[in-house]
């Protein structure tokens, strides 16, 4: 009887002893969760309370997300016999990264890809004729303004004289770039109109000289600058109403303060000191070996 009872506490304590086990199993591994849960947690901290500014200076690059079919503002062009991406924002991107001190990377894709790439991180910046709508604002900030947009309408030289009014352009079709300022302005101005919403540039150039839309509505200087080496091509004397506020900016992730700051300071210096207009006089120069 004694043995039996012996045995019986033998296995208890054996029992016992295989959930104490169990139990210190699990309070290691939910010991090791919560430190590296800790872990990460003050990683993250860390990483979220570094400045866009510090974060551009640790990589040694300021990446420029942009859509380099808008001449003169951006465009691709032979320089030195290699194949570059130029223009105004171009230049003005370099000041920038100059002002920070570290490289300037130039990332090429379509407009409609440009905000994007900036919102999801991959661009520090974005350069591309961006006009600070309040759409955009909701999403964006914005540098102060480095250029006043005025947009005109690109149509073949023989129709000049019969696009002159607004009526005129009620039942042609028109071409925009997607998702820009001169698209939305047709979309609100002239409704009856068919809109031909491209998102290349060049595409819709192309499909003007093709005779298969009318006009190609988009920012004056880019549109004389298609005009200045298409002989076909001219710049109608109609043109919609801009809204007021709508400038070319900058665009920046929303709580850029800091990087906003440098920005805006490169911004008006080169505004003050004429370099801007100089940039777009520098770009008009070599439109003639736009690609």
């Amino acid at each position: 009887m004694t043995s039996i009872l012996d045995s019986v506490i033998i296995i208890q304590n054996q029992q016992k002893d295989c959930l104490f086990m169990k139990s210190k199993k699990w309070i290691f591994v939910l010991c090791s969760f919560l430190a590296s849960f800790f872990l990460v947690a003050c990683q993250s901290g860390s990483n979220g309370s570094q400045s866009a500014v510090e974060a551009i200076k640790q990589k040694g690059k300021l990446v420029v997300a942009t859509s380099p079919d808008y001449a003169p503002f951006e465009f691709q062009a032979l320089v030195d016999g290699k194949n570059q991406v130029v223009g105004a924002d171009i230049d003005m991107a370099q000041a920038i990264a100059d002002e920070l001190g570290v490289k300037l990377e130039i990332s090429s894709m379509s407009f409609d890809n440009v905000l994007t790439s900036l919102q999801t991180g991959k661009a520090d910046l974005a350069v591309a004729g961006i006009s600070a709508t309040d759409e955009r604002k909701e999403v964006f900030d914005f540098s102060i303004p480095y250029y006043e947009n005025k947009i005109s309408f690109l149509v073949r030289k023989a129709d000049v004289e019969k696009y002159k009014d607004l009526t005129s352009l009620e039942s042609a079709n028109i071409a925009a770039q997607k998702g820009t300022v001169p698209e939305s302005m047709v979309k609100e101005q002239l409704p009856k109109a068919q809109l031909t919403s491209l998102t290349n540039m060049g595409e819709a150039v192309n499909e003007l000289q093709a005779g298969k839309v009318d006009a190609v509505h988009m920012d004056e200087p880019v549109a004389l600058s298609y005009a200045a080496k298409n002989a076909d091509l001219a710049v109608a004397t109609v043109s919609l109403k801009m809204k007021d506020g709508e400038a070319n900016a900058v665009a920046l992730r929303k709580n850029s303060a800091d990087l906003k700051e440098v920005v805006d300071k490169v911004i008006q210096k080169l505004k003050d000191e004429g370099t801007y207009q100089s940039y777009l006089e520098k770009a008009a120069s070599l439109t003639e070996v736009e690609e």
